[in-house]
């Protein structure tokens, strides 16, 4: 067994120092998340001691550069704007209200656009984000056919990025109960 004090070549000989974590929680939210990943999230960002930060990904949008450099969302189809997102994200703040209220954990609520892994990671990178958290999608034929085509965001932000990623299972596989006798 090493010694805790020694360097190792890992380190380039020199001795491994644990740093405080200072960046906050992100977490990705979709409408009609369970609360589970924000109380997850919350609970995470309590026991380090950082501010939780929470997301939601509008995919009706993208990114375009203005000529002065500043980046603006844009409708994906200008014909047809969704003029439900308003909706959408007073909602799911609601929810976030419910949920983290009165916790005592200092917490935000932002908007993005486009793509959810680098929306979230661009995101993370510019708060220098301690980790980030996501959930699991619904168990599912539709679920299934949508991860075909657009893949896990999960796993999209742990190879497009270097933070550790915290997946929160929502619907895990009801566990085999054996029958009585066997």
């Amino acid at each position: 067994m090493a010694e805790p004090d020694k360097a190792s070549a890992s380190t380039g000989g020199v001795p491994y120092a644990p740093r405080k974590i200072i960046g906050p929680v992100l977490m990705g939210v979709v409408p009609g998340q369970p609360l589970a990943v924000a109380h997850r999230a919350a609970e995470l960002a309590h026991s380090l001691g950082v501010k939780l930060v929470c997301a939601y990904v509008d995919v009706t949008t993208y990114l375009a550069e203005e000529p002065d450099g500043r980046l603006e969302a844009r409708p994906i189809d200008p014909d047809g704007i969704d003029d439900d997102i308003e909706e959408i994200t007073a909602s799911i703040a609601g929810h976030l209200r419910d949920a983290l209220g009165g916790t005592g954990i200092a917490w935000s609520f932002v908007t993005l656009a486009g793509d959810p892994a680098r929306a979230l990671g661009r995101l993370a990178e510019s708060t220098d984000a301690s980790v980030i958290v996501v959930g699991t999608r619904e168990r599912g034929l539709g679920a299934r056919f949508e991860e075909l085509l657009v893949g896990s965001v999960a796993v999209h932000l742990t190879h497009r990025q270097h933070r550790p990623v915290l997946v929160v299972p929502l619907a895990p596989h009801p566990r085999h109960q054996p029958k009585a006798g066997h």
